[in-house]
């Protein structure tokens, strides 16, 4: 079923979102000090395109200082506004029945979004 939920997304918007998040991992990665920040993005991509049999848990050391430090620069640089764009498509999305399940992942991509650091998706 995931298999099938996930080819599903990919037509309609996951694709999308993907390239949002690939965008965005060049566009850091032009600075050395962006690097950490696009390795991250890359990794969110895979995400992004195959939401479905993913869950997100949170590392051992997801509450340290340098965490919290890269996640409020990453607000800054990106993830707010791709948190906007998960949010906004995952309303649009769960006004009908069918597109629930996709509005809620959309919702759990955005948690991430704004948190991508601390965390480990498996």
């Amino acid at each position: 079923m995931n298999i099938l939920l996930n080819i599903l997304w990919i037509v309609f918007g996951g694709f999308m979102i993907a390239i949002e998040y690939l965008v965005s991992s060049i566009l850091m990665m032009i600075t050395i000090i962006g690097i950490p920040f696009g390795l991250q993005t890359i990794k969110l991509t895979r995400t992004a395109l195959f939401p479905f049999g993913t869950k997100i848990i949170d590392n051992g050391s997801g509450n340290g200082c340098l965490n919290l430090i890269m996640n409020v620069i990453w607000w800054i640089i990106g993830g707010i506004p791709i948190a906007l764009t998960h949010l906004g498509w995952g309303l649009l999305l769960c006004i009908t029945i069918i597109g629930i399940p996709f509005g809620i992942q959309h919702f759990k991509l955005a948690r991430l979004a704004l948190f991508p650091f601390g965390k480990t998706v498996v």
